[in-house]
């Protein structure tokens, strides 16, 4: 019987079901009441024989074995469940992480703001004199809005160079003569137009100047 038991065992544990064991348990209860009550009170020489001793002794011992191998098999059969859940849950979690960060999107670059745009009217004007030391500037026409106006003008040139803004006969600004990077002018015009050109002798009358049209 105690073989039975034992080769029951694995198959009542593989339900994952807790019936076998209150089955063993009631069984063994039943058992004890039935030693204690129903035969223990009633014959006062019970066991009478050393065989039913033994006899009483290995139904309760197979009993016993029984619902603790229930038992045992049966947590052992919830933990693993549990654990089979939460390594699930676990992997889902991580999936989800995963597929989270994948779609998240890429910041991309702006699109450049138009030469309409204030972005682009706080820039100001520029203005370039000709690298090769010709003497001229890279355009003959600028145009601005009333106000301040700024002129950003490069010489990238071997020669010096400068950019004056001039009304008429009279010079507003100038930036200083220079050759190798970049000077700034800034003057506050009103509607009309101006005049501008490199002051380095003889550079205007070989053709360095411009209009400035403000409106």
């Amino acid at each position: 019987m105690h073989a039975a038991v034992l080769q029951l065992a694995p198959i009542l544990g593989a339900e994952k079901s807790k019936v076998p064991f209150y089955v063993a348990g009631g069984a063994l209860v039943v058992w004890a009441l039935i030693v204690s009550l129903g035969l223990g009170m009633r014959k006062p020489d019970f066991p009478g024989t050393a065989a039913a001793q033994r006899g009483v002794i290995a139904v309760t011992a197979v009993l016993v074995l029984a619902a603790v191998s229930t038992a045992v098999i049966t947590s052992g059969g919830s933990t693993t469940t549990a654990t089979s859940a939460t390594t699930s849950s676990s992997s889902q979690s991580a999936n989800g992480a995963s597929s989270a960060a994948t779609a998240t999107p890429t910041a991309t670059t702006g699109t450049p703001a138009p030469p309409s745009s204030p972005a682009h009217a706080a820039a100001g004007l520029q203005l370039a004199a000709n690298p090769e030391g010709q003497l001229k500037y890279n355009t003959k026409q600028l145009t601005a809005k009333a106000g301040l106006v700024t002129i950003t003008m490069a010489n990238m040139s071997p020669l010096e160079h400068d950019v004056t803004v001039a009304r008429g006969s009279t010079v507003l600004g100038a930036t200083p003569k220079f050759k190798g990077g970049s000077k700034t002018l800034t003057l506050n015009l009103k509607p009309g137009t101006y005049t501008f050109y490199c002051s380095v002798p003889g550079h205007r009358q070989a053709g360095m100047e411009g209009t400035l049209t403000v409106s």
